[in-house]
């Protein structure tokens, strides 16, 4: 009987949940949007970004109502994590714009979430363990919030790692071209001096005695 609360509980709770985690790159000058559905409301929209290469590492966002109002938005954000209480039902589109940036564009890693609040049945009859499979259901959505914040960590982490690992790059690219110059600057200060030299030896310069 416990293994068949536990079952109907972990049912619905991937059936209260839809999402899709996605890493999309974002050009200059670009605007990009996606969307999620709302089938009812009061729904939860779990919405999360964070800009993992490109530039300052910032980007402008908007999230933006059926009816065409915006519920949420900024300007140079690194990342975000919300939660939105849907009041609207239909399609809500979240759109990422990268106006500020001319030259260099933006790796950005979202996840759109689309989760309804958890509604406990009352058992069929009087005489069934509810207490029991109340405990249950309480300790599987603890787990899930657990395991929900084990996810936005390591997203954290990750997000750390990808910033890191881009500033290492750009840094080195920026030694490779200012050796590269150095290296071309000694040569050409090398051809230069000789050029110099040889104008003391030819006819057609000055002669020296020596």
């Amino acid at each position: 009987m416990r293994l068949g609360s536990v079952l109907f509980s972990l049912s619905s709770l991937s059936a209260l949940v839809a999402g899709s985690a996605l890493t999309t790159p974002i050009a200059a000058n670009e605007r990009l949007c996606f969307y999620a559905d709302v089938d009812k409301a009061g729904e939860k929209i779990g919405f999360y970004f964070a800009v993992q290469s490109g530039g300052s590492f910032d980007i402008d966002y908007t999230v933006t109502a059926p009816s065409g109002k915006v519920i949420l938005d900024g300007q140079r954000e690194r990342q975000g994590d919300y939660v939105l209480t849907a009041n609207e039902v239909g399609e809500y589109a979240f759109c990422f714009e990268n106006d500020m940036s001319t030259i260099s564009g933006k790796l950005v890693d979202f996840d759109i979430m689309v989760e309804s609040e958890p509604r406990r049945e009352a058992p069929a009859k009087p005489g069934q363990i509810s207490e029991h499979t109340s405990a249950l259901e309480e300790s599987i959505f603890r787990l899930n919030g657990m395991l929900m914040n084990i996810k936005r960590t390591q997203k954290h982490f990750h997000t750390k790692e990808r910033r890191g690992f881009d500033i290492v790059q750009s840094t080195q690219n920026k030694l490779f071209w200012y050796t590269f110059l150095e290296i071309v600057g000694v040569i050409g200060m090398a051809i230069f001096q000789v050029y110099v030299l040889q104008t003391f030896f030819t006819k057609t310069g000055r002669r020296y005695k020596v």
